[in-house]
């Protein structure tokens, strides 16, 4: 087995993806309401928007992953998740969300192995079934997360609340800057890089 497989690197991206939105999420929660929803520059008008979105694709995404690894259909409505475009009106209650699917991301990924990554998932899009393999979707998702986390951190830079650092996450130089949010989040450097 290799030093570091494939599936170990997607554990690590799914801590780092909860660890960064935590850090966000906290910075965001320091906004007045005002602030959170106020018209921006973005793919989404607003930082409670593009919030939202990285939440809601998420729970797609997760969706569509636990049912394969329960060998269950793909959903056969799976646009659900997207019916309602903010689903959450704050923040506070936006972080516990995010907090609760980016903890069923680490589940799911710590369960893997490098020989599993190859399996097919299957969403029911409108026009055809889209099917990718665990590796393509999983590296989709955290692309995703990652490109909307930075819309958000370049509005934060118009509010009064400063951006936090997102990238201090792999390097053990940087183990001490990410100490206190692994304390809050219950984890510890050794349960991320063993």
């Amino acid at each position: 087995m290799p030093q570091d497989p494939l599936s170990h690197h997607f554990t690590t991206m799914a801590y780092n993806n909860a660890w960064a939105n935590h850090r966000l999420l906290t910075a965001c929660a320091r906004l007045a309401q005002a602030e959170f929803e106020a018209r921006r520059t973005g793919f989404f008008p607003s930082i409670k928007a593009t919030l939202n979105h990285i939440l809601t694709v998420d729970l797609f995404y997760m969706d569509a992953f636990e049912r394969e690894a329960r060998a269950e259909a793909p959903h056969p409505r799976c646009t659900q998740f997207f019916e309602v475009e903010e689903p959450f009106g704050t923040c506070q209650t936006l972080h516990a969300a995010q907090a609760a699917v980016d903890r069923r991301w680490i589940a799911y990924c710590e369960a893997l192995d490098d020989a599993s990554l190859s399996r097919t998932i299957t969403i029911l899009r409108a026009l055809a079934p889209q099917q990718e393999t665990r590796t393509r979707l999983l590296a989709h998702v955290f692309a995703h997360q990652i490109h909307h986390r930075g819309q958000v951190h370049a509005m934060l830079s118009g509010t009064s609340v400063e951006p936090p650092q997102l990238d201090e996450f792999f390097c053990t130089m940087d183990a001490p800057s990410r100490a206190q949010e692994l304390a809050e989040l219950g984890w510890s450097e050794s349960r991320l890089w063993t």
